[in-house]
C-alpha cells in the first residue's frame, strides 16, 4: 500500500478552548497547518507549543472561502491528501488509517459521517456526511459563507463511512455575520440554490417571516433546485414562517407541499402534527404522527432534524392519543419516550396521570 501522505489544514479566530483537544485528534496526520484570522487570546502560541504549523493573516472584509483559500495555499506539495476541519471538531480515533484504506491514484474527494450536534446523553442527535477531505490541487473554496469545495476539474468522490468527525461548537459564539455574508453570497450567485435556500433559512432564524417566505420562493423557482430534500425544507420553513404570521391554513397548505415534495422524511408530518395539536385537533395530529413513525430511515443529509427522531414524536403522540381515548397506545408512546429521554420529568408525570386515569376507569 502506497504511504499517502495527509496535511490538516484549519483557520480559527480566539479557540484557545479547543486547541489541545483538536491538536490531540488531528495528530494522526502527518502534518498540520493552522491559519488565525487575528485572534486575541492564546490560540497562537499554544498551537505553537503543540508543534502545529501557525501562519497569521486578517482578512477585511471578512469572507470564509478566501480565508480557506489562504490556508489551504499554505499545503505544501508532497502532501496529496488535505483534511479540512475546524478547532471545534473532532475526528474518532484511527480515522487516518480508515483514509488510507479508502485512497487510490483516482480518487479525488471522500465523504464521511459528521455528528453536528449531540443530545443531553452524548448521543449523536444531528447527523449527515460531509466531503472535506479532498486531494491537494484539485479544488477551491467559494461562497462568502457556508463555503464549499468546488472541484477543478472531474472528481471522484468516495464514500468511508468508518470516518466520524464529531462538532462540539462554543454555543456563545455570534453568528451575527452570517447574515449579511449570505446575501453578498445570494447577490454574487442569484442562482445557486443551496445559498438562496440558506439565506431564506436565516431570514426565518431571525424572525424576518416576509423576508424568509419570499427568499424561499425563489428557492423553489430555481432551476437548479431539484434536491427533493431541501425543496421540502424551504417548504416547511415557509409554514413556520406563516403559522408565525399566525395564517394557520396557508401553513397547512405549504406543510402538506413538504410532504407531497419528499414523503419519505418525518419532519413534515411531525411539524403538521403539531400545527394540528396546537388547535387542539387531536385526531389530525394523531393521524400525521403515525405517519411520520412509520418512516424507519434517517437520511444522511443535514436536512434531518433532531426532533424527529428523539423522544419529541412519542411525548407528542401519546398525548393526542390518550386525548382520543386511546389509552393503551397513550402508555405505550410515552413509556417508548422516557427510555430515550430518562430524565423528562413531563413525560414521567404523564405517564404516572395515564396510569392513575386507567385504574380509576377500570
Amino acid at each position: 500500500m502506497q504511504d499517502y501522505k495527509i496535511c490538516v489544514y484549519a483557520i480559527t479566530k480566539n479557540e484557545e478552548k479547543f486547541v489541545k483537544r483538536w491538536v490531540e485528534s488531528m495528530s494522526e496526520a502527518d502534518k498540520i497547518i493552522v491559519l488565525d484570522t487575528g485572534s486575541s487570546d492564546n490560540t497562537v502560541s499554544l498551537l505553537q507549543d503543540l508543534g502545529v504549523e501557525v501562519h497569521i493573516q486578517e482578512f477585511t472584509p471578512w469572507r470564509f472561502d478566501e480565508a480557506r483559500n489562504a490556508s489551504l495555499k499554505l499545503v505544501p506539495e508532497e502532501y496529496e491528501i488535505c483534511v479540512c476541519t475546524d478547532l471545534d471538531e473532532v475526528f474518532d480515533k484511527g480515522w487516518a488509517r480508515e483514509l488510507k484504506k479508502v485512497w487510490n491514484e483516482s480518487v479525488t474527494r471522500v465523504r464521511y459521517n459528521y455528528n453536528w450536534s449531540f443530545d443531553e446523553y452524548g448521543n449523536p442527535a444531528t447527523s449527515f456526511m460531509i466531503n472535506k477531505i479532498h486531494r491537494l490541487g484539485c479544488y477551491k473554496w467559494t461562497h462568502p459563507v457556508h463555503e464549499v469545495l468546488t472541484p477543478l476539474n472531474e472528481e471522484k468522490e468516495v464514500i468511508c463511512p468508518n470516518i466520524i468527525l464529531n462538532h462540539y461548537p462554543d454555543k456563545t459564539k455570534s453568528r451575527k455575520s452570517y447574515l449579511p455574508l449570505l446575501e453578498l453570497s445570494v447577490k454574487e450567485d442569484p442562482e445557486d440554490d443551496r445559498n438562496m435556500h440558506y439565506l431564506g433559512r436565516e431570514y426565518m432564524y431571525y424572525g424576518k417571516w416576509d423576508e424568509c417566505i419570499e427568499t424561499l420562493k425563489r428557492h423553489l423557482n430555481l432551476k437548479s433546485a431539484k434536491w427533493k430534500d431541501e425543496r421540502c425544507a424551504s417548504m416547511r420553513f415557509i409554514a413556520r414562517c406563516y403559522t408565525a404570521k399566525g395564517m394557520n391554513d396557508v401553513a397547512k397548505e405549504w406543510y402538506l407541499k413538504a410532504i407531497d415534495e419528499a414523503p419519505y422524511l418525518r419532519e413534515s408530518y411531525i411539524e403538521l402534527a403539531y400545527l394540528y395539536y396546537e388547535e387542539k385537533d387531536y385526531l389530525d395530529a394523531y393521524i400525521n404522527l403515525r405517519r411520520a413513525l412509520e418512516i424507519k430511515e434517517k437520511s444522511n443529509s443535514y436536512i434531518n432534524e433532531e426532533f424527529a427522531w428523539n423522544s419529541f414524536v412519542y411525548d407528542l403522540i401519546s398525548v393526542c392519543a390518550f386525548n382520543l381515548g386511546y389509552y393503551e397506545e397513550a402508555l405505550y408512546y410515552v413509556s417508548k419516550g422516557i427510555v430515550m429521554d430518562p430524565n423528562n420529568l413531563r413525560m414521567q408525570t404523564n405517564l404516572e396521570l395515564m396510569e392513575e386515569y386507567m385504574k380509576k376507569s377500570d
